[in-house]
């Protein structure tokens, strides 16, 4: 297939152009190689895919209107992936207007190429953060997520918005896929397992909030990229079943689809932290402080809804996924 991807320079968008191109599939890959974080990693990210004949490079502002939609005249894309975004909770506390450009401009950007080039389906990156303060664990995609506690989580739930009204007008199928906590090789450095790798080498404290109290279902990069990819190949239709006089919020009448993708093992923060001693062969200095505004104390994904559509079943431990991590951090930085 020739699929459009944005993000193609992040942490899972250059895993995912990998696999695609591995597998035959033409890949444009469109990024704006921002400097929230580190140029020359995502620089790096890109080197590995650039020897691909099938992939084609569009340095494009997911905000620039005339460049999105002048990439989807060029390219006629059969199917999208809009994984390209402003990320982080935290950050979106110091420069929200970052989110509404990235996050809400961007994305109808995507979708009214979308609309108008008559794309196959839509698969874009919503987030577990859009759970915000339900606490009814592990969390539904048929359970309401109104009460978002950080900027970032509020766009991301206007997203879904967003996609289910082009759904409903046009008929696009539109897939959005919640992703949870997601670690590995090519990680990004703005990211809890990437700061503590590179503190505790160091021999710096690392800063541990909730008092380490936290925990997170902890996603390898490789079972998000084989989530991503069987959503990809499976186009969604209207549910028979849905019912406007109790609506499901995973489906709809229209084209629309809402999945979480994660490992469905909640692993606590201390323990996820051991790990990585373990790995490293060193013990983290821990600066326990209180809860980050903005954030949530734990995330559970019940990813039912993924196995049954797709057969997706995530199969890395956390001890496996954090060794291959810091094998990747050894010899990315020469250590």
């Amino acid at each position: 297939m020739k699929i459009l991807l944005t993000g193609s320079a992040g942490f899972i968008g250059a895993a995912l152009a990998l696999r695609l191109l591995e597998r035959g599939d033409e890949v444009i890959g469109l990024d704006n190689l921002n400097d929230y974080y580190d140029v020359t990693l995502k620089l790096a990210r890109l080197a590995r895919l650039q020897v691909w004949p099938q992939f084609v490079e569009a340095r494009v502002d997911l905000e620039d209107r005339a460049g999105v939609a002048a990439v989807f005249a060029r390219q006629r894309p059969q199917r999208v992936i809009n994984l390209a975004a402003q990320a982080g909770v935290r950050y979106s506390l110091q420069n929200p207007h970052a989110y509404i450009d990235s996050n809400l401009q961007g994305f109808i950007n995507i979708l009214e190429g979308c609309r108008h080039h008559r794309v196959e389906s839509l698969v874009y990156a919503s987030t577990s953060s859009v759970y915000g303060a339900n606490t009814r664990m592990p969390f539904s995609v048929h359970d309401n997520v109104d009460h978002p506690l950080s900027l970032y989580a509020a766009t991301k739930k206007a997203n879904e918005l967003m996609a289910h009204a082009y759904s409903h007008l046009y008929g696009l199928p539109v897939t959005g896929l919640r992703f949870f906590t997601v670690y590995g090789p090519w990680g990004r450095p703005d990211m809890a397992l990437f700061q503590f790798t590179r503190n505790i080498l160091a021999g710096q404290p690392i800063e541990v909030f909730n008092y380490g109290n936290h925990r997170r279902d902890f996603t390898y990069i490789d079972d998000i990229v084989e989530g991503i990819v069987r959503v990809v190949d499976r186009i969604p239709a209207p549910d028979p079943h849905w019912s406007g006089a109790a609506p499901d919020p995973a489906s709809s009448q229209a084209p629309y689809r809402l999945y979480n993708i994660g490992c469905h093992r909640p692993v606590e923060l201390l323990r996820y932290i051991e790990v990585l001693e373990d790995c490293l062969g060193r013990k983290a200095q821990k600066n326990l402080l209180p809860l980050q505004p903005g954030d949530v104390p734990d995330t559970y994904a019940d990813v039912e809804d993924l196995i049954r559509d797709t057969g997706y079943r995530p199969a890395t431990p956390i001890e496996v996924g954090v060794a291959r991590f810091v094998d990747w951090y050894r010899e990315y930085y020469r250590l």
